[in-house]
């Protein structure tokens, strides 16, 4: 029973943000496509890369379902990356996660360090972290729980209670887990940020990022970088992105459970092979994944040590898992990190950290599980794996 009478996630994705409706009647707000609005209307609106009606609506939305006093929405998840990035300075230090997104890697690496940001990248699951965090007193703490792509599962409470007390800001990106399965504002976070592009929308049909907090300071920050940086979304793209998040929780549902059924098939198949999934007892930090996550998301990485030349051989040979950049979506894809998503990372460093040519990475959608099983099957024999 829901004693505080606060709505559940499944009725706020549905309920929030249905504003400028007007006097239609219309049960789904509209696409509000202009650039431009008559001034002094009563609803503020001037110039769409300074605000529009599909951007409020789904800010509200968003911010319902991440627990946060505000949100601000953006034109992609780096674009969400690139506005908390532009609130540091020259001399400006972040503490990052080693596994983190090649694009988030790149802009710290090769856009933001020319203007005198620097950076560290340690292991975040090691308890030394703590320390070093104290030693630092960074500007920003960057995490991802899961990371991108060897799922690693950092404590997002154990790190806060350490940047709480330096008033060090934590970002945690969020993207890989989703609103419905983890809320890191309540697990102490200062910034939480979505690639909407992935679970948020569900249907690899638009483009869109989010920062969410309940900081007002840092809310007006992201309201003044959408608009002096030029990083706004679509109005048609927030309108897609609110419409997919209507149907999230069961998504999530669904791909959760599909992507533990072809995890376990795969560790029992493989099983002195690196088979990665938060929910598998085997994983490392699984004890701390079942503290922080309401299920394992659907995400499956492995390493069978199969080569370069093989591992692409076998994606390249599946059906129902399309080779491709992005996840989330509800069909399901195949990458190999090493030359998609983190080809901009230098080869020592990928390899330093785990990211091998033979790693490949899985997007479980919400197709039937015991067809993606076969599907897989029937690849691996074709590569004698």
């Amino acid at each position: 029973m829901n004693k505080t009478k606060q709505p559940h996630f499944e009725t706020d994705s549905i309920h929030a943000g249905n504003e400028f409706k007007e006097a239609t009647g219309s049960i789904i707000p509209p696409i509000f496509a202009t650039s431009t609005f008559e001034s002094d209307n009563e609803h503020g609106f001037d110039y769409t890369r300074s605000g529009n009606p599909n951007f409020t609506n789904l800010e509200q939305v968003i911010a319902k379902i991440e627990k946060a006093d505000c949100a601000t929405v953006f034109a992609s998840g780096v674009s969400a990356i690139t506005a908390v990035l532009s609130t540091l300075n020259k001399d400006s230090k972040i503490l990052a996660e080693e596994n983190i997104y090649g694009c988030t890697y790149r802009l710290i690496d090769q856009v933001f360090s020319r203007f005198g940001v620097s950076v560290e990248y340690i292991d975040f699951t090691n308890k030394k972290s703590l320390e070093r965090i104290s030693e630092v007193s960074p500007d920003l703490v960057w995490i991802e729980s899961p990371t991108n792509p060897l799922l690693k599962i950092i404590d997002i409470e154990v790190i806060a209670n350490v940047t709480r007390d330096l008033e060090t800001t934590l970002v945690v990106d969020n993207t890989f887990s989703s609103s419905f399965i983890q809320c890191p504002l309540e697990l102490g976070a200062d910034l939480s940020l979505l690639s909407l592009t992935k679970y948020t929308n569900g249907h690899s049909d638009a483009l869109g990022g989010a920062v969410c907090s309940k900081d007002k300071d840092w809310g007006n920050k992201m309201i003044f970088a959408q608009k002096a940086l030029g990083l706004q979304p679509s109005p048609f793209d927030c309108w897609l992105i609110q419409r997919g998040l209507k149907t999230q929780s069961l998504r999530m549902e669904k791909h959760s459970n599909n992507a533990y059924e072809v995890a376990k098939y795969l560790e029992v198949r493989f099983p002195d092979k690196k088979i990665i999934y938060p929910f598998l007892e085997s994983h490392p930090q699984y004890k701390i994944a079942r503290k922080q996550m309401k299920m394992g998301s659907g995400i499956i990485t492995a390493d069978l040590g199969l080569g370069l030349e093989k591992t692409v051989t076998l994606l390249s040979e599946l059906q129902f898992f399309t080779k491709a950049e992005s996840l989330g979506g509800i069909e399901s894809l195949s990458c190999h990190p090493a030359s998609m998503t983190h080809s901009s990372i230098p080869k020592e460093v990928r390899e330093g950290v785990g990211i091998t040519d033979s790693l490949f990475r899985l997007s479980i959608g919400i197709e039937n599980a015991a067809d993606l099983i076969v599907d897989l099957g029937v690849g691996l024999d074709k590569v004698g794996a």
